[in-house]
């Protein structure tokens, strides 16, 4: 029996974390350390009156936050980011105990949050100070835009990358000059309080991110009952009930919902190194990320080769239970996401796909560990073929050409991550640009866009609506608010004798206007 750690977080840090839920039910719920089966910690849980109390507190520290300018903004978040590095272990323990990642994979979410929180404290201002814009009658009317803080934003997270979930949203909503409100997933709010206590210290108003916890239907529906603007990522069905309620209330929302993301093999690769690249694509903290690969399509001529290299690839791979760099692949999260790739390696079995590495549950290391699972042969009557399995399962088909590759991965009502492995960028590009989805990385699985924080991140189709990162990642958080005001050079037109003796000056204007060059 190989030794399982335990977590090294101590009962009071928990119990101080804890204390800052916005919870006062009196109920708590058990949430277990994945490596161990052992009890984390009991997690109190909020009521609806409680998420009601921590807007009515956001929407007042809101007013003074925003008042507070960008330059004030822009210091505490460059002092929240200072804290999560000099926290980083701390940070890495509290991860790694509630989620079962390998320290790797943990610190890969904790280099996300500190790029996330700087890239928002510097780019806020630029990005959201507005400006002057043409107007229709130039020299007549001068035409500003400003931005205006939506107010509280209403941020529903996931327990599978809790820090940088919770960070791609929260952090710039808080430079644009929101609050929020959070829920947290039961099995990730240590990590998401935590966080939060980084950025109290730094000086942001502990009522303006308020944090609560709960059933999700009862805590996050009055999360968005209550939100100017909501952000959700989780499954496509619960996604659709946040959409339908956003609607109702005409309040925009982003939503990352789930994926079924393919990976492009061509026939020009070096076998070995694509197949390390793809492993880490597909078995990065077991699966358990929106942006994995789930299936891979690899071209027949260098199909045998990739597919031996993969099979040897997993083989190598260290699992582990350890707060350490020793492992390479860790635990799954909780009991239903083992029972669902249980469920989908067995049902894919059954209907006559091959398992060629992997395939079987390994309790020996601890209670939710599954290795890193390749099978061929899988058709569209099993259960891993279109619907996501979010483990570590991948499927391998090979192909004829680059046309019925991309059309294969096209053929998924999901569309929010891709890749394309090749010996030659300019052809992976090529082929990059035909695929449906919100990103798709070239000669890497996920992490090229994913740690793009410049670049917008979102899904099509069933994948989501809206981008978080980038420019529009700020722009989701404010209101456009155009501003006009005549020059007084020119009085404009207002009875009929006036329109016509200015009408055939205005003419000659909107043709001469025409003539100029615009970008």
């Amino acid at each position: 029996m190989a030794l399982m750690s335990a977590s090294p977080l101590h009962p009071t840090f928990i119990a101080e974390l804890d204390r800052d839920l916005v919870a006062t039910s009196g109920t708590t719920r058990s949430v277990q350390a994945p490596f161990t089966g052992e009890l984390l910690h009991e997690l109190p849980h909020s009521t609806p009156a409680d998420v009601s109390d921590a807007f009515a507190r956001a929407r007042l520290a809101q007013l003074a936050w925003a008042r507070a300018g960008f330059a004030h903004r822009r210091a505490v978040l460059l002092q929240a980011h200072d804290n999560i590095l000099e926290r980083r272990e701390m940070l890495l323990d509290v991860l790694q105990s509630e989620t079962g990642k390998t320290r790797g994979q943990a610190f890969e979410e904790l280099y996300q949050v500190l790029s996330v929180t700087r890239y928002n404290a510097l780019a806020a201002r630029p990005v959201l100070r507005g400006g002057r814009r043409r107007s229709g009658v130039p020299t007549v009317v001068a035409t500003r835009v400003a931005y205006k803080p939506k107010g509280i934003a209403g941020v529903i997270t996931p327990w599978n990358y809790p820090l940088s979930l919770a960070a791609m949203d929260v952090v710039p909503a808080l430079a644009a000059g929101c609050g929020v409100v959070q829920k947290a997933d039961d099995q990730g709010a240590l990590s998401v309080l935590a966080l939060r206590q980084a950025f109290i210290d730094a000086g942001v108003p502990r009522a303006l991110w308020a944090v609560v916890a709960g059933a999700g239907a009862e805590i996050g529906g009055a999360v968005t009952d209550h939100a100017d603007y909501i952000c959700f990522t989780g499954s496509t069905a619960t996604g659709r009930g946040v959409a339908e309620k956003a609607g109702r209330r005409l309040v925009g929302a982003s939503l990352e919902l789930g994926g079924k993301n393919p990976l492009i093999v061509l026939d020009d690769v070096d076998p070995e190194k694509a197949a390390a690249d793809a492993a880490y694509a597909c078995f990065s903290s077991m699966g358990q990320l929106c942006v994995s690969i789930e299936r891979i399509y690899v071209e027949r001529a260098v199909a045998p080769a990739f597919i031996a290299a993969m099979a040897a690839r997993v083989g190598t791979l260290v699992p582990g239970a350890n707060y350490d760099f020793g492992s390479d692949v860790g635990s799954l999260t909780t009991p239903a996401q083992l029972a669902r790739v249980q469920e989908h390696v067995a049902d894919a079995v059954a209907k006559g796909a091959t398992v060629i590495a992997g395939g079987q549950a390994r309790p020996d290391l601890g209670p939710l560990f599954f290795e890193p699972t390749v099978l061929t042969g899988v058709t569209s009557e099993m259960d891993c073929f279109a619907g996501e399995t979010f483990g570590p399962v991948v499927s391998i088909t090979v192909v004829d050409s680059e046309e019925e590759a991309i059309l294969a991965a096209n053929a998924s009502d999901y569309g929010l991550n891709a890749a394309v492995f090749s010996g030659s960028t300019a052809r992976g590009l090529r082929l990059a640009r035909a695929i449906d989805a919100g990103s798709v990385n070239v000669n890497e699985g996920y992490r090229a866009s994913f740690g793009s924080i410049d670049a917008p991140m979102g899904g099509v189709k069933q994948s989501g609506v809206g981008r978080r990162n980038g420019r529009e990642g700020l722009l989701r958080f404010v209101d456009s608010v155009t501003i006009s005001h005549a020059t007084g050079l020119v009085q404009l037109p207002r009875t009929g004798a006036e329109f016509a003796k200015l009408g055939g000056v205005m003419l000659v204007m909107a043709a001469v206007l025409k003539g100029i060059r615009r970008r």
